[in-house]
């Protein structure tokens, strides 16, 4: 089966039979009288904001499905858009369809005010996310958010109040979850079939933790805004490796993922960018999706970061086995592990095969298209990925302040410790603000 004859009916037999009686994907209470209502046979037209390397994956992904068009891209890097409006014109002459007019523009605001765009694509640097995702909500634009969701918590909680006051479909890319080997782990998990569960390893890569920023200060190259980059985070200076260059011709694409990520002014690192993965599968299959870990103990010399969860199970942050990242669930009859393209078990009932397909990931954009247009939650709505960024973005804070937190995941905040909560937000520079 093609990537672009992929139907709804394939999805919902590989995603959401695996997921009955689980609480990860719940009906809305969106009503078709919608504004932004779409029948089941129009076409989604799509705007790009950030056209990066990342964006270049989800485009070629989101146009292999004949009901989507994109027609509009934003970023500061002005090479990256002529990219961008190449790669787009290549993707509908490659599938034989009638090319589109692209629109281009330096400032996302103005892509969110073209009325003829229905949804968008944000690939940007975490720190723009809840700013670009809540102004898209505003703009009645529904949204699939790259994963993590925010760079903050208290950003996470901003975007879900503005998601829902605008009856938004927003769907998070933590990918995974739209993978047949992950779903069939969890199920298993679920079912109980390894009896009760008692603790997970998690390997989100080594190290997890992101580090001060120690690039070398470079020139600015032409056509990059690194100020609107930079946007609300205090003034760092330009490193090609924030924001690779590229050519066009010759053709030179991006030498290495935006290294923003590993740096604490600007990311959070490995815990942060697998961790929206793998810490995401771990909670799903214990069943603390929209819930969370109650207590937060770092990493020592001889312990890992481990996370403690209201229903007694313990989620250990560890290289484990062959050191890939992945998730390895320990109950009382054995174990499953699971990573991409893989799985394994002691089990023998939850034994299964899987083949290449089933374990890619074109199912997740699939979903997203056609939650746009039956207004319904796709797979990874705002609150689990919400609950994930948070957990996640737990672990970084208490490996900055060394110490044992608490947290209580109903109130999202941590009990009796004013220092802890300070980390929940920061305070934004030049002028930038929520909403």
């Amino acid at each position: 089966m093609s990537k672009s004859s992929f139907s709804r009916r394939k999805f919902i037999g590989t995603s959401l039979l695996s997921s009955i009686g689980l609480s990860s994907i719940p009906a809305l209470s969106f009503a078709n009288s919608n504004p932004a209502f779409k029948k089941d046979s129009e076409t989604i037209k799509l705007g790009f904001i950030g056209v990066g390397r990342q964006a270049m994956g989800l485009l070629n992904n989101m146009m292999n499905n004949p009901s989507v068009d994109v027609i509009a891209g934003a970023d500061v890097y002005e090479i990256k858009l002529q990219r961008f409006k190449e790669r787009v014109a290549k993707n509908y002459q490659e599938h034989q369809r009638e090319a589109k007019e692209v629109r281009l523009y330096a400032d996302y605001k103005e892509l969110l005010a073209n009325p003829e765009v229905d949804a968008v694509v944000i690939a940007s640097p975490d720190h723009w996310h809840a700013m670009m995702a809540i102004d898209a909500c505003h703009a009645g634009k529904d949204i699939y958010l790259e994963k993590p969701l925010t760079f903050t918590i208290h950003e996470g909680q901003e975007l879900i109040k503005a998601v829902r006051e605008n009856n938004i479909v927003l769907a998070v890319g933590s990918m995974q979850r739209s993978a047949a080997n992950f779903q069939h782990a969890v199920r298993m998990v679920q079912k109980g079939n390894l009896g009760k569960i008692t603790e997970v390893l998690v390997n989100v890569g080594t190290p997890p933790h992101p580090k001060p920023y120690d690039l070398p200060k470079q020139e600015i190259p032409a056509g990059l805004d690194w100020k609107t980059w930079t946007g609300p985070l205090p003034d760092i200076h330009y490193n090609e490796e924030l924001n690779p260059p590229i050519s066009l011709n010759p053709e030179q694409n991006e030498k290495v993922w935006g290294a923003w990520r590993w740096y604490e002014e600007t990311g959070g690192g490995l815990m942060t960018d697998w961790g929206a993965h793998m810490i995401d599968i771990a909670q799903w299959g214990i069943g603390m999706d929209r819930n969370g870990p109650v207590e937060i103990i770092p990493a020592t010399d001889s312990s890992p970061l481990t996370y403690f969860y209201p229903n007694d199970v313990k989620i250990h942050i560890t290289p484990f086995d062959e050191g890939r990242q992945g998730v390895k669930f320990f109950g009382e009859k054995g174990w499953i592990k699971v990573s991409r393209g893989q799985y394994d078990t002691n089990v023998p009932t939850c034994e299964r095969k899987f083949t290449n397909e089933e374990t890619r990931f074109n199912a997740h954009h699939v979903d997203f298209i056609d939650s746009v247009k039956m207004r319904k939650d796709p797979i990874v709505p705002v609150e689990i990925g919400h609950s994930t960024c948070t957990s996640c973005t737990l672990g970084n804070i208490a490996h900055k302040l060394g110490r044992p937190l608490k947290w209580d995941p109903t109130k999202q905040v941590f009990i009796d410790d004013f220092e802890a909560n300070t980390h929940l937000h920061y305070v934004y520079q030049h002028g930038y603000s929520l909403g």
